[in-house]
This record gives structure tokens, C-alpha cells and sequence, in this order.
């Protein structure tokens, strides 16, 4: 089974950067769609940003311009290079794939563990 493992969380200064990685345990190459989103607490997990097996992207709203999503299918990894953190972008973030890897029937979301992202002076 596919694992997903997040890292590169930990506490910045508004205005600071961070760049998360996504190691997956199999090939990338094919998986539809790979994303992060994120959760605060008390918040429902929404959408930061998503890229495509095509290299498309998209972004929610509140971080076009300052996150950048990329995927490296030689390295089985995604990324999120964050830039100009502001506090409210303190939340947990969560690596997702949206696709089908050998043993499942049908296209599916996976997530990651999950890594803490928390921006305060």
C-alpha cells in the first residue's frame, strides 16, 4: 500500500518561508492529481493548491502568489515552497493523491500524516 510521508512543518516569522515535502513510497508518474491541504483547528481541511500528472496547477485563493506547488516523478515527491507565510496560514498540512496505484480498483484520494505549519512572531 501506498504510504505518504509529509515533512519540512515547523514555526516561522510572518513573512518567513517554508518549503514542504511529500515523499510517496511508489511511483508518481501516473497519479492524476497531487495536492496539499491543510486544517486549522476548529476549521474544516480545505484546499491549498494541486498539480496534475500534466503539470497543470491550481491554488486556492488565499495563497496565489505566494505558494508554489511542484512534483518531481524521478523523486516520488511533491512539493510546496511557501513564501510570505502570514498567521493565518497556521495549520496542519496534509499531502493528498488522487488517483489509482496497482491494488486499487478505483481511483481514490490518500493522505499523508500530516506536518505543522505555524507562522508567529
Amino acid at each position: 500500500q501506498v504510504q505518504l510521508v509529509e515533512s519540512g512543518g515547523g514555526l516561522v516569522q510572518p513573512g518567513g518561508s517554508l518549503r514542504l515535502s511529500c515523499a510517496a513510497s511508489l511511483s508518481i508518474f501516473s497519479i492524476s492529481e497531487m495536492g496539499w491541504y491543510r486544517q486549522a483547528p476548529g476549521e474544516e481541511r480545505e484546499l491549498v493548491a494541486t498539480v496534475s500528472s500534466g503539470g497543470s496547477t491550481k491554488y486556492a485563493d488565499s495563497v496565489k502568489d505566494r505558494f508554489t506547488i511542484s512534483r518531481d516523478n524521478t523523486k516520488n515527491t511533491v512539493y510546496l515552497q511557501m513564501n510570505s507565510l502570514k498567521p493565518e496560514d497556521t495549520a496542519v498540512y496534509y499531502c493528498n493523491a488522487n488517483g489509482r496505484w496497482p491494488g486499487s480498483v478505483r481511483r481514490r484520494d490518500y493522505w499523508g500524516q500530516g506536518t505543522q505549519v505555524t507562522v508567529s512572531s
